[in-house]
């Protein structure tokens, strides 16, 4: 019988592929024992963790609902992507010059801007060239391979940490490098589409009569995603629980390691999958596997247990990211889905931010496991959510740009 042949990944997908995977083998280098510096060296509690954490991500995402709106505009996706990853790269020596809480905030916050300047753009792009019947997979491809960078990030750390006996400060200088690399990928390696009639002006996102341009599909997807991410806070509460069940210096980056392995393993099948199956099934998996991974983590009392529990945190996120920005692609029209992306983005990250200060409150006030069990909680919360408001996903219209 004959079976048709599917296109190819196109180059620029790869290319994207490789800075995020590079980028996130320098963020996750320093994420990787950012908040047991920022407990053991600078003496910060839960409660500010939380509180910089969720600041820090949710002005990524706030910041994307603009560029994303940006890129529309100007047509033109690569240089918005360009000035983001370059702010990030800028921001990495001030993690080791850091001498206060206040200027780790700082670095996350700049980090954080240039993460949601990019965010947006490099996603729209995606979709623009990206062929229809493997979306899915391309952007699988992307998170996967981003996630691969964020496994040898902390495995780099390890090493570092044990040659450098402990010394922290000085392994942190170790992610200025990779992230030089991705802005050298950028120049050379993007290619984005001939740029498309570009709206007469600058378009705000946040006007009403705009909003409701886009479709019940899509509106659908955000609230879900909204409610889907106050599950989801901070990895750094994954850190801390080890180091509170007694994980030495050395090996806390292990805990990044085993939640970006499980991670990059699963979040490509999951997006080759999604093109073939109705995406909510999916998001049901990973809210299942979230909600098993919180209740292990309330109840650990070993390492062994903790590293189980990250496991099945980083399953979760291979069966949801990448999916999630599939969906969003699907349910737009090509001219609007940077602005799509960045709608999304700012929603949840109102949502991030208040699962971050909620985890803080919880783990300073009850304790780490009141913590996880609250997340296990809204995780349920949000599968009630998905399964009674699930609908048939509508059909794909003619999107000439890919």
């Amino acid at each position: 019988m004959y079976k048709r042949q599917l296109p190819a990944i196109p180059g620029t997908i790869w290319t994207l592929g490789y800075v995020s995977l590079f980028m996130d083998l320098s963020s996750e280098l320093v994420h990787s024992i950012l908040p047991v510096f920022m407990v053991t060296v600078l003496g910060a509690d839960a409660l500010t963790i939380g509180l910089i954490e969720g600041i820090a991500e949710a002005t990524a995402l706030i910041v994307k609902i603009f560029s994303g709106a940006l890129s529309d505009f100007f047509s033109r996706r690569k240089w918005l992507i360009l000035a983001g990853y370059g702010l990030a790269a800028l921001t990495k020596p001030l993690f080791p010059l850091a001498g206060s809480v206040e200027t780790v905030f700082a670095a996350r916050f700049l980090d954080r801007i240039g993460k949601g300047m990019r965010g947006a753009p490099r996603d729209a792009l995606i979709a623009d060239v990206a062929p229809l019947t493997i979306r899915g997979a391309c952007f699988g491809l992307r998170q996967s391979m981003d996630t691969v960078g964020a496994v040898f990030g902390p495995l780099f750390a390890i090493v570092l940490l044990s040659f450098y006996h402990g010394d922290m400060k000085t392994v942190l200088w170790f992610a200025v490098v990779p992230a030089a690399i991705t802005i050298i990928l950028i120049v050379f390696g993007v290619k984005e589409p001939a740029a498309k009639a570009r709206p007469r002006q600058f378009r705000s996102p946040l006007r009403l009569v705009f909003l409701k341009a886009f479709s019940r599909a899509y509106w659908r997807i955000v609230i879900i995603g909204a409610v889907f991410t106050l599950t989801r806070f901070s990895e750094a509460f994954l850190i801390l629980r080890a180091e509170e069940l007694g994980l030495s210096i050395t090996w806390i980056p292990l805990v990044m390691v085993v939640m970006s392995l499980f991670y990059a393993l699963s979040a490509y099948p999951a997006g080759v999958l999604s093109d073939h199956v109705r995406k909510e099934y999916l998001l049901a998996t990973g809210l299942v596997l979230l909600a098993l991974a919180d209740l292990v983590l309330a109840r650990a009392n070993s390492i062994l247990a903790v590293l189980c529990g990250v496991a099945l945190w980083g399953l979760h996120m291979g069966f949801t990211q990448g999916i999630l920005a599939t969906m969003i692609a699907n349910a737009t029209p090509r001219e609007l889905k940077g602005t799509a992306f960045g709608l999304f983005n700012f929603v949840t990250g109102l949502f991030m931010l208040l699962a971050s200060v909620i985890a803080g409150w919880l783990w300073d006030n009850y304790g780490s496991g009141m913590t996880f069990l609250a997340g296990a909680a809204f995780s349920v919360l949000a599968l009630m959510l998905l399964i009674f408001h699930k609908s048939p996903e509508q059909a794909t219209a003619q999107d000439p740009g890919t």
